[in-house]
């Protein structure tokens, strides 16, 4: 009877401190009447009086152990008394203790005790553990990142980066962001019963579910990995047959005979996945020809199907709807021809549309019309301004597009100031960067990009590099690095060296790996100017690029070796005025119809509906002339920084291609090197 009392009174209590905790005042007055009225004792709340004492003594203890320099005894109580989720949640309490990391490691050089301290190197080594489990997490954030140089800064008093730690004013203002956060922090108690057990439930739950998530993820590698071990398998036997194929050619040529039997075995090896083992059996291989016919038979390549062209359109109408329809209309007009380029086959087909737009002059760049489809980029309609856009990008990924683009003085213009203009990420001038980013890989363009101060821009825009999407991040970068190929764009960089590295060091931080690449090449571009080295030395660069030197990447690590060489060397500046302009493949993104805006109405026509329908033309009767241009020339090392412009989806294609080169030689060359049968079943 007095348990179940007990525990009456408990729920009772749990229940009036959550009511008062949400302010349901009128709710604990009826709920504290009914118990009344039902014989139910309602305890009254304890004082806080104990609680505020020993909150106080802590907040005391803090304090002075901040004061006098005490690591060791201040985080052994940071660790007790504040909660681990308010620890490991909160960006305040994760700045501050990142701070107050940096505080005890350098107390002795605020107190001019110096280095020869004893126990200096400890907090040396006290930091770097630090920095490399709980302050991994803020590696990825701007504010943070020069700090994880600090512990091999030889004197942080005088580094430009640690200025500020040794100012007067800097360790009062620490102590008084300290006093605040523990005088609110050291109060969570206050959070109902209730509340907390909530909350632990749902932690509780959502460790389940993740550990649910784990179990079905391990289960799919375990699949891709017997698929993996099957294909893997089936290789190296192709290699082995291959081996024991070509051994039997050298025979053949040495005058030794081969038996039918002997092809026969090989022959069922080979087609052993083509064909049942009876089938390969049954097969009279003693006929001349027979297995020089099925190793024919099994790698000829499929003929490829016949590919329509798409219907020709009547675009003197198209232009003039364009111009004088209604902003609806323009968009849904935008919208359908960049579909018919973006989703066209390549090959014949969207060559057959590049070149229709192009002789008919879609975008009336050579028209003498006062107001021309590219005006629309001015809209006042923001849909009409984004499909535009959408539309000079779908143009720019293709080589023959961007020399159409690049004959229009203006076009630079209207998109460099829509990119001034346009909201921050949003679609439009995500379009009109790519775009420019394209077009970025004519020197031409280049040129007039940089004249424009577009450098200026984009060194702005990166400074705040964590509030842009990836596309906008990745294509920002890589056209600050194409315009810093150029002798212009390296010398405008030098105008303001600090800020610029300042902004590229912090981007080598940055979570998104796919940048790397463009970072490293800028870098590797402006270092060949005197005064950007100079600024680089001061600034300990080769400090900080040893920090990410560590990560487990043999290629951007030997990237930031050659960037550390050019940092060190004297030689002069690098002239780049006789390189080829714009020799990327066409390759356009797969998401560059991403986030379709335009909602169809009932009983209206879109895409290449609305085209047919409503604008169908007379096909033309001039030939299109069929001239793929070849992937770009695998001239520079992976390994090396990037030297030459690039989009990013064709450095990706690129890379690709560069791995899958390596490795065909290096099969090839094992297979010259030696044809015995020990070799493959020692190295395959």
């Amino acid at each position: 009877h007095r348990l179940s009392l007990s525990h009456n009174m408990q729920l009772c209590s749990i229940w009036i401190k959550y009511l008062k905790y949400g302010e349901f005042e009128e709710t604990v007055h009826h709920f504290e009447k009914e118990c009344k009225n039902k014989g139910k004792v309602v305890p009254k709340p304890r004082g806080n009086s104990l609680r505020d004492s020993k909150t106080l003594i802590i907040q005391k203890d803090l304090l002075s152990s901040f004061d006098d320099g005490d690591f060791k005894v201040f985080f052994e109580l940071w660790t007790e008394f504040v909660p681990l989720e308010v620890r490991d949640c909160d960006p305040h309490a994760q700045k501050l203790e990142f701070y107050l990391h940096v505080h005890f490691t350098i107390f002795p050089l605020k107190i001019h005790l110096g280095r020869h301290v004893p126990d200096f190197e400890v907090r040396i080594t006290h930091f770097k553990h630090y920095l490399e489990t709980r302050g991994a997490a803020l590696s990825q954030t701007t504010e943070f990142l020069p700090y994880y140089a600090l512990p091999f800064v030889p004197n942080p008093m005088v580094h430009p980066s640690f200025r500020d730690l040794f100012q007067e004013s800097w360790i009062p203002e620490m102590k008084q962001e300290l006093e605040k956060f523990l005088t609110v922090t050291l109060k969570v108690s206050d959070t109902p019963r209730l509340l907390s057990l909530y909350k632990r439930t749902q932690q509780k739950n959502k460790k389940l579910q993740l550990q649910l998530q784990l179990a079905e993820a391990e289960k799919r590698t375990s699949s891709y990995m017997r698929r993996f071990n099957k294909m893997q398998a089936d290789h190296h036997n192709l290699i082995g047959v291959t081996a024991e194929l070509v051994d039997s050619l050298e025979a053949t040529v040495s005058g030794k005979m081969i038996s039918p039997e002997y092809l026969q075995s090989m022959c069922v090896r080979l087609f052993s996945s083509q064909l049942r083992q009876s089938a390969a059996q049954s097969i009279d291989f003693t006929r001349p020809g027979t297995a020089s016919s099925l190793l024919r038979a099994s790698i000829v390549p499929q003929r490829p199907k016949e590919v329509p062209l798409l219907p020709s359109l009547d675009y003197d109408k198209l232009k003039r709807d364009l111009l004088g329809g209604s902003d609806r209309l323009k968009a849904l007009l935008l919208q359908a021809l960049c579909w018919r380029l973006t989703r066209s086959l390549q090959g014949e087909q969207r060559d057959t549309v590049l070149q229709a737009y192009v002789s008919n002059d879609l975008l009336d760049c050579h028209s003498t019309r006062q107001k021309p489809v590219l005006l629309l980029m001015r809209s006042k309609n923001e849909m009409v301004r984004q499909y535009m856009a959408r539309l000079i990008n779908a143009f720019a990924s293709l080589a023959e597009g961007r020399v159409y683009l690049s004959q229009v003085p203006s076009l630079l213009r209207l998109l460099i100031e829509s990119l001034r203009t346009e909201e921050k990420d949003s679609v439009s001038r995500e379009n009109v960067l790519g775009a420019l980013q394209k077009l970025s890989l004519r020197r031409s363009q280049q040129s007039a990009m940089i004249e424009d101060g577009l450098i200026d821009w984009l060194v702005d825009e990166l400074q705040d590099s964590d509030c842009l999407s990836d596309y906008t991040l990745e294509y920002a970068v890589a056209l600050l690095m194409n315009l810093c190929l150029r002798t212009r764009g390296k010398r405008k960089c030098a105008e303001n060296p600090k800020y610029v590295l300042k902004v590229l060091t912090d981007l080598l931080g940055h979570e998104n790996h796919e940048i790397r690449p463009y970072v490293n090449g800028t870098l590797y571009s402006i270092l060949c100017i005197h005064a950007v080295r100079e600024e680089a030395k001061e600034m300990s660069m080769e400090e900080i690029l040893h920090c990410y030197s560590k990560e487990e990447n043999p290629e951007l690590n030997r990237q930031i070796e050659f960037i550390i060489k050019q940092l060190n060397s004297e030689g002069p500046e690098s002239d780049d005025e006789e390189e080829d302009d714009d020799d990327e493949e066409d390759a356009i993104e797969t998401d560059l119809d991403k986030e379709e805006v335009l909602q169809l109405q009932p009983r209206e026509l879109s895409g290449e509906t609305l085209l047919t329908t409503e604008y169908l033309g007379v096909r033309d009767t001039h030939t299109h002339t069929h001239n793929r241009r070849s992937a770009a020339p695998l001239g520079r090392s992976v390994d090396e920084p990037l030297q030459r412009p690039v989009t990013p989806i064709s450095h990706r294609n690129t890379h690709i291609m560069q791995v899958v080169h390596t490795h065909t030689h290096t099969h090839i060359y094992c297979i010259r090197t030696t044809w015995s049968n020990a070799f493959w079943t020692r190295g395959s």
